[in-house]
């Protein structure tokens, strides 16, 4: 699913096959570890969206499958997995895409204002108001209203968004005028809305009414074979923002990156990458230690399979990009942070030689043509 700008070539396979340790390194342009503006991801990307796993794949079939509807869309995930993000994606490919996409979020607006913000009001509605006011109803009229923490939404105004979900029109505050409601309602939230019915203090009927389709967000610690894609992403937009230049990611750095718990989900390891690309010294990306609150709930997963392979990838993409040089100032030993003989070593034991870096390339290559022969069949 991932799809990559090809920046890297094999060059001189034979050398290559005969001596990682003897590679050719009189290249001197071989692309960086992490090139600034290069996303290492597909055209979701676009959207803040950044992975390959099969938990993520499954997400975006959904969207994708939902999104051409106008039903009701139901995000459930734990706090930083991403839901607005999602939201905003089913936006875009819905019909509605050329209309207005307007956030919500029931926590951030005082209760007694709540009811004004989402269906308006008119002058002299209460005291203060002293003039008319566009609900976010209005507001979104044709498009999409994303109504982010749901399940914290007072139970007092739950019956009248019931009804503007049911009959498809509202009134403001202090208007007896009926307005009709085009919109499509995307809600979001991290909190057990069943458990909430059954505390009651969320309507059943509304709950029922807002799950007509409903989509779980994986947390970061289901899906850890992207944590590598979404580190290399998240190095290159802030090392482009900030104007640094990071070239590399070591291996050691990867390993606690991808064995950490990461409670805060995505948000959190952005804000870790954003302050490590801050306090990196250098090219090479430099891990300052996880804060005492997040290193008191951090526990490790388990080292199976999964890592292993998340290192293979990630040693065969910085080889993809050093055209197959092991050694040398430009060669993935010196990216990787590590010796030559290390990397050798490591390779061995992870079974990666010159036909593996090779064929993978040749599988790009060969599904870009057939990208590129797709976008253009009539």
């Amino acid at each position: 699913m991932t799809m990559r700008r090809d920046t890297s070539a094999i060059g001189e396979q034979a050398g290559w096959a005969d001596d990682f340790g003897t590679a050719p390194s009189r290249r001197t342009d071989a692309p960086r570890t992490v090139e600034p503006g290069d996303d290492p991801s597909d055209a979701d990307a676009a959207h803040g969206i950044v992975g390959a796993s099969l938990a993520l794949r499954r997400v975006l079939r959904l969207v994708r499958t939902v999104a051409p509807t106008d039903a009701v869309v139901l995000v459930r995930g734990e706090t930083g997995t991403g839901k607005e993000l999602i939201a905003n994606l089913i936006h875009t490919h819905s019909s509605r895409r050329a209309r207005p996409f307007v956030k919500f979020n029931c926590t951030a607006i005082p209760a007694g204002l709540l009811e004004s913000e989402l269906f308006g009001h008119e002058r002299g509605a209460f005291t203060g108001s002293v003039a008319r006011r566009i609900g976010r109803f209005e507001l979104a009229h044709r498009g999409t209203l994303l109504l982010d923490e749901i399940g914290d939404l007072p139970l007092e105004l739950q019956p009248k968004l019931l009804r503007v979900l049911e009959e498809q029109e509202f009134e403001r505050l202090g208007s007896t005028q009926t307005i009709r409601s085009d919109v499509r309602v995307v809600a979001a939230t991290n909190r057990p809305l069943e458990e909430l019915v059954h505390a009651g203090t969320f309507r059943a009927d509304l709950y029922y009414r807002l799950n007509v389709f409903s989509v779980e967000l994986p947390a970061l610690r289901e899906r850890p074979e992207d944590i590598p894609l979404l580190v290399r992403h998240f190095v290159a937009h802030h090392a482009r923002q900030l104007g640094r230049r990071i070239e590399s990611i070591p291996l050691d750095v990867m390993d606690t990156l991808v064995h950490h718990s990461w409670p805060g989900n995505i948000r959190e390891l952005q804000n870790a990458i954003h302050r490590a690309v801050i306090l990196s010294r250098g090219t090479s990306l430099q891990l300052p230690p996880f804060d005492a609150g997040v290193k008191a709930g951090q526990t490790l997963a388990p080292r199976a399979e999964t890592f292993d392979d998340v290192a293979r990838e990630h040693i065969l993409e910085v080889l993809r990009e050093t055209n197959g040089v092991v050694a040398g100032p430009r060669g993935a030993a010196a990216r990787l942070g590590l010796k030559r003989t290390t990397l050798l070593s490591r390779m061995q034991r992870l079974g990666i030689g010159p036909r593996d870096v090779a064929t993978e390339r040749a599988q790009r290559v060969g599904d870009a043509v057939a990208s590129s022969a797709a976008s253009i069949a009539p």
